[in-house]
């Protein structure tokens, strides 16, 4: 069953009139936030085919999208994913389309995407993508920023030692800093107001990498979106907002579907006879078996008449099996040495 994160029960409504929702009876008509698209009907891909699939031969692994939550065929893509290892989330093509901010973040955070060497397509052989000329010159230019920005440290170190000489010196610092004010306003916005810096503008300021494929994201590349008042409320325009949603991310449903995993496998009596020591250990096996022997054996001359058993019967046998129980604690002797 395919459940989006936004899907909510139709029941009680108009879509399921005949049935009452036991959670919610007083409901909307039609649910706004329920998507029906072609995977409630079994349908997935750009190709609109079934999963498994009957008369596809070709071995692919399906990748599903974070944002419309469809499932891809790995050759559907645009673009021939890295090793699963290499990533952890996707953005199909068309989300991409959708979500056109995000371009501006692939060329620095997106994992690249395999392909197919012109002369070795024929083999089928395939190699990893390098650094696209305009990667390549982003990193030299920010190369040289950075080299920059060292030059311009050490000289504000040098500045920091203390000094004999005041009039000048103080003069030479307070043009300098100016100057370094006036040459890096975008660092000045950041240091005074964290929110009205906004990430987005500044990568989109540079030369974007853009192409019509789908994109592949590594580990925590959410939470290097920007967050500023601007960038919040296009998430909510084009209804993405949980992309800053830590608790959304692949990594956290895997994580709690093996923690929901490992309390289903726990067995109730184990964890009561861990917390116990060793005598307590071995009188509640064997009050468990005593039980489950008598039990049986009562149960058993029901089967043997034919007749069904009733509360009664089962509250009458738990007496007997107390008063049992009292009597032969009552006859046991304790020895002190």
């Amino acid at each position: 069953v395919f459940l989006s994160r936004n899907f909510r029960c139709d029941c009680g409504n108009s879509k399921f009139k005949n049935l009452q929702c036991k959670l919610l009876p007083e409901k909307g008509k039609v649910n706004s936030g329920n998507k029906y698209n072609d995977n409630f009907y079994g349908l997935y891909c750009t190709c609109k085919r079934p999963y498994p699939d009957p008369e596809d031969e070709i071995p692919d692994e399906m990748i599903q999208c974070i944002v419309c939550e469809d499932w891809f065929h790995g050759r559907h893509l645009g673009a021939i994913p890295p090793e699963s290892g290499d990533f952890h989330e996707m953005v199909c093509q068309a989300c991409m389309n959708h979500c056109h901010f995000l371009w501006a973040y692939a060329s620095q955070l997106a994992v690249p995407a395999l392909t197919k060497v012109n002369s070795l397509e024929d083999e089928g052989i395939v190699l990893k993508v390098e650094e696209s000329e305009e990667q390549k010159k982003e990193i030299k230019k920010e190369s040289g920023v950075e080299h920059q920005e060292t030059k311009e440290e050490k000289q504000m170190e040098q500045f920091n030692e203390p000094s004999t000489s005041s009039g000048s010196d103080f003069l030479n610092i307070y043009g300098y800093c100016s100057k370094f004010l006036q040459k890096f306003p975008g660092e000045t916005a950041k240091t005074t107001s964290e929110s009205s810096f906004c990430k987005l503008k500044e990568l989109q300021s540079k030369q974007l990498l853009k192409k019509d494929t789908a994109t592949f994201w590594p580990l925590n590349w959410r939470s290097k979106l920007c967050t500023c008042e601007d960038c919040l409320k296009m998430y909510s325009e084009l209804e993405v907002q949980f992309l800053t949603d830590e608790c959304d991310t692949v990594l956290a449903y895997e994580n709690k579907g093996t923690s929901d995993q490992e309390t289903e496998r726990r067995d109730p009596l184990m964890d009561t006879l861990n917390s116990m020591n060793r005598v307590q250990q071995v009188e509640l096996i064997c009050e468990y078996n005593d039980l489950k022997t008598e039990l049986t054996d009562y149960l058993r001359r029901f089967a043997d008449e034919g007749t069904v058993v009733k509360r009664e019967d089962i509250q009458h046998f738990f007496e007997e099996f107390q008063s049992r129980k009292r009597r032969r604690t009552n006859r046991m002797q304790y020895y002190c040495s």
